[in-house]
């Protein structure tokens, strides 16, 4: 009854979008005049269409129709024509006919390919499965999980097979939204999917704080004792009535584990000795492994006896690479191996695990076969790649420059109307909109175009494009796109009297701001060095800039003298270690200290950076030491060593910190 009543909801819902944007409108819930007042009278063309941006992106189609009205003539007319489109393909009022011209209209811009993407979520919403099968094919970029889960539900409701297809595709709940969670509803209901399935998904989305999608699927299962909503919001009252009898509430229990872990994996963890008496061997393996996920992120010491006590209970992908990140901070090789082994085929070729499994093969004496995985990866610029080079006995060096682009060869590019729009957008700050029609332009391209046209962006200072475009490709390498070293004089004047080493300063900046100097993130870092507001007046304050002010910041100077003097604070309250700096400063100095204090052994530099435990910093710190490697070699002109630069790392320091 619950999985029918889900259905039902799912195809009222464009009627309740439909009537909710009619009411909204009716009540002046959307206020359009309001909104209108903002724009002065005499507002300038670019000024209005940032202004029809922001009301496409509210979804204020009344707005919006009359932002676009005033912008005829507008250089940017597609998008002008997109932004007045979008709001009503996604309250399901746009006709078909009004997309279909559009697409012609603008046929082979970037463009046409987002609104694409735009009207197969519209189609996959509303179940209109003809033309979504007809649209889909047509899709270049499919890059939304979601469009790929109402592709799957397509599939699926004709009677093909996807389950397995959804299994690999269903690892990130937070891209789910509505298309995965009909497609697991899809699947359940079809019996491609087990409650076993459902109870993973239902887990996973708990692992990740996704109430919303493991409440859609807990209704394709039978209920427990209470509500995985509750068990969520309040886990300390499931883990205190126990267990209890019946396959849900021993879910539920597992679920309530993992939530209370996150704050205490010792409570959880006695909790699940006390009382899982009552529950199978397969489910208290399944709670110790939500245990041991949350201590892993806490890098706690028992976390690896807590992986151990999971045994084979099924994990989710971000489960497995931390049992595997564990076991490396223990130098446990042999589970490093088994559980790299372990992962699905996608995870397992990633880069990082190849890496890893290689060591764990060569820790092992099987030599032949390590040296295999390192070979297949060490043609990669990136950290493991450089990693591998040196496990076969190799430095880091930079490779032979191509022969230059002509002018002529340049030159066609500005003639290029992606291009001139991207460059636009630069203009306007809208960086999401110039990277999306750059690299648009860039997807078939041989090897000698991708050099020509990031020697064009480097002409037009786009310095990030210059990287990107470079970075692409696959035989011939530009280092000197790939690792620009723009303002070295001023560099210089910010590092020599520090004793600092360029190459890593350089390195950092290309991962902070990729060299844009008016660059500023969604918390507000500005500018290269990407310094935050309290940050750069703390520094200044430090080193008698008596007269800074906060608009000084996106000074070139400024913001080398700022940055690189942070950087350096940084470095000495870190013992000097560059590996543990460079994690300061994206996480803020505090953090590694702790990170380092919970390790059990000395460890290699690369395995403190893969058991960083955030994403972001995790990889900004495998970015930085790599890019600073790279940097080295072209500085110094001779070979160089990451691992020799990520050093090792010890559990305590007693130095202490003040730093923001």
């Amino acid at each position: 009854m619950r999985l029918k009543n889900y259905l039902f909801g799912k195809c009222l819902r464009p009627l309740a979008v439909s009537l909710a944007v009619a009411i909204g409108a009716g009540f002046g819930l959307v206020p359009e005049a309001q909104a209108q007042k903002r724009l002065a009278p005499d507002a300038s063309p670019d000024d209005i269409f940032l202004a029809l941006r922001q009301a496409a992106a509210s979804d204020n189609g009344a707005l919006a129709q009359d932002l676009a009205g005033r912008l005829s003539g507008y250089e940017l007319q597609s998008y002008v024509d997109y932004y007045r489109l979008k709001p009503r393909v996604r309250d399901y009022s746009a006709s078909e006919q009004e997309i279909r011209d559009f697409m012609a209209r603008y046929e082979g811009q970037a463009l046409v390919d987002r609104l694409r993407n735009d009207w197969l979520l519209a189609l996959g919403k509303t179940g209109n499965w003809a033309l979504f099968d007809e649209q889909y094919p047509k899709f270049v970029l499919d890059d939304d999980v979601q469009v790929k889960c109402f592709a799957l539900n397509s599939r699926a409701l004709k009677g093909a097979n996807v389950a397995d297809e959804a299994r690999a595709l269903l690892v990130t709940p937070k891209d789910y939204g509505q298309g995965c969670s009909d497609l697991i509803a899809t699947l359940a209901q079809n019996g491609q999917f087990s409650d076993a399935d459902v109870w993973f998904q239902i887990r996973q989305a708990a692992e990740n704080g996704n109430t919303t999608v493991a409440r859609r699927a807990s209704v394709l299962v039978d209920s427990g004792d209470a509500t995985v909503q509750q068990v969520m919001d309040k886990p300390a009252l499931m883990l205190a009535k126990g267990p209890g009898s019946g396959a849900a509430n021993h879910q539920l229990y597992i679920i309530a584990l993992g939530r209370i872990a996150k704050s205490n994996p010792a409570q959880a963890a006695s909790y699940l000795s006390d009382r899982g008496r009552q529950m199978t061997a397969q489910e208290i393996a399944q709670g110790w492994a939500q245990i041991a996920l949350a201590a892993s992120y806490k890098l706690a010491p028992e976390a690896l006896d807590y992986w151990r006590r999971a045994k084979d209970a099924p994990l989710t992908q971000d489960a497995m690479q931390w049992k595997a990140r564990m076991a490396l901070r223990a130098g446990d090789w042999k589970t490093v191996r088994s559980t790299i082994e372990g992962m699905p085929a996608a995870l397992r070729n990633d880069i990082t695990w190849v890496y890893w499994l290689g060591r764990a093969l060569k820790e092992d004496g099987q030599n032949e076969a390590a040296r295999r995985l390192f070979e297949s990866i060490s043609a990669n610029f990136s950290f493991y790649g450089q990693l591998a080079l040196e496990e076969l006995g190799q430095k880091i060096t930079i490779p032979p420059g191509p022969t230059p682009p002509t002018a002529g060869e340049i030159a066609v590019y500005s003639q290029n109307a992606g291009f001139k729009r991207s460059l636009k957008f630069y203009q306007l700050n809208l960086r999401y909109e110039a990277i999306r029609e750059w690299n648009w332009e860039l997807r078939k391209m041989s090897d000698r175009q991708l050099l020509a046209v990031a020697e064009y962006a480097r002409q037009n200072d786009v310095l990030d494009r210059m990287v990107n475009t470079s970075d692409r490709t696959r035989s011939e390498f530009d280092f000197t796109q790939r690792f620009p070293a723009p303002h070295l004089t001023e560099m210089n004047a910010a590092t020599r009297p520090l004793g600092m080493e360029n190459a890593w300063v350089y390195g950092l900046i290309r991962q902070e701001s990729r060299f844009i100097k008016s660059a500023r993130s969604h918390v507000g870092a500005s500018g290269l060095m990407q310094l935050m507001p309290a940050t750069a007046k703390f520094v200044a304050k430090k080193i008698g800039m008596t007269e800074f002010t906060s608009d000084q910041v996106n000074d070139i100077n400024t913001n080398l003298l700022l940055g690189t003097s942070y950087l350096g604070m940084v470095l000495n309250n870190l013992d000097g270690s560059e590996t543990l700096a460079t994690a300061g400063y994206n996480a803020g100095p505090g953090r590694p200290r702790t990170w380092r204090s919970t390790l059990p052994r000395t460890v290699e530099g690369a395995i403190f950076a893969e058991i960083i435990p955030f994403n972001e910093t995790r990889g900004y710190v495998k970015n930085v030491m790599s890019n600073a490697t790279y940097y080295a070699a072209m500085f110094e002109n001779r070979p160089q060593s990451l691992k020799q630069r990520m050093g090792t790392v010890a559990p305590n320091s007693n130095v202490a910190t003040d730093l923001p």
